[in-house]
């Protein structure tokens, strides 16, 4: 079965860390762009960050860079996404996603894989 496992998520107050974390399996994720999308209450699913195959490349929003970081595990197939210096407004289910292609997008309509989503509060 091809699927995407999110866990990690969880209630932190304002300043706090979280690291999620998505388990693949059922298909080589290893040449796949793995991305991170955020939904929240009454908003549109956004682009949080997106590693490439390689692991070599990383792209973030703007208001991510530096308080967010992606990374990727080949050997567990497996995507991290480390969110230090959390805000209230981050507060979302976070999405991890997979993109059967080489070329970066932050569209979600791009990525063709999801998983379930991790719930992230975080209180002030």
């Amino acid at each position: 079965q091809v699927q995407l496992v999110e866990s990690g998520g969880g209630l932190v107050q304002a300043g706090g860390s979280l690291r999620l974390s998505c388990a693949a399996s059922g298909r080589t994720f290893s040449t796949e762009i793995m991305g991170w999308f955020r939904q929240a209450p009454g908003k549109e699913r956004e682009f949080v960050a997106s590693i490439s195959a390689s692991g070599g490349s990383v792209y973030y929003t703007n208001s991510k860079a530096g308080r967010f970081t992606i990374s990727r595990d080949h050997a567990k197939n497996t995507v991290y996404l480390q969110m230090n210096s959390l805000k209230p407004e981050d507060t979302a289910v976070y999405y991890c996603a997979a993109r059967a292609r080489t070329l970066y997008s932050n569209s979600p309509e791009d990525y063709d894989l999801w998983g379930q989503g991790t719930q992230v509060t975080v209180s002030s």
